[in-house]
């Protein structure tokens, strides 16, 4: 789909966090890989950080940038598997949010293309909680690099037509 380029770019500020109880900073590339791609691509990197596949951690760690005015956006990377350590979706659910359930289907689709019936083992999920928009993909590099370059790139970019997530943003909290 095209950009328009006489529609005016609105940053977006963006949280990431990677779930994970095996990596660090030194080591997080699939998180490097996305912060990297969030400031080349014109937005805010409004914070970063790193917590255990532990749902209680997860939930705080989200509820903390849900309720902070400086993020409008978090996408995080891990946790979305079958295993036992898995919970990231259930995460997200606790949140209380609306369900995108677009975003989850959409990935698994673009990622068939290129991994085929592996990707049926991945719980990409996303929702809106409390006006901020929450995307979770899997944590490896190459899922990483497919849900932003070939999802979110496009829908958080102001100038992406027909439609894109950023002008729903004022209209995120309507009752």
């Amino acid at each position: 789909m095209p950009i328009d380029e006489s529609r005016v770019f609105l940053p977006v500020r963006i949280a990431t966090l990677t779930i994970s109880d095996t990596r660090s900073r030194a080591d997080d590339t699939s998180g490097d890989i996305l912060a990297g791609r969030v400031e080349a691509a014109g937005h805010i990197l409004a914070d970063r950080a790193i917590v255990h596949d532990d749902i209680d951690e997860i939930v705080a760690r989200l509820h903390a940038w849900v309720d902070d005015p400086e993020v409008d956006c978090i996408i995080t990377t891990g946790g979305t598997g079958v295993t036992g350590r898995d919970v990231t979706p259930e995460a997200l659910h606790r949140l209380g949010g609306k369900d995108i359930p677009g975003f989850g289907e959409l990935f698994r689709w673009l990622s068939f293309a290129k991994i085929g019936t592996s990707t049926i083992q991945s719980r990409a999920c996303a929702s809106v909680t409390r006006g901020t928009y929450i995307f979770a993909l899997p944590g490896s590099t190459g899922a990483v690099k497919d849900g932003w370059d070939d999802i979110l790139a496009s829908q958080l970019d102001s100038r992406h037509t027909p439609c894109n997530f950023v002008e729903l943003m004022p209209r995120l909290m309507e009752r």
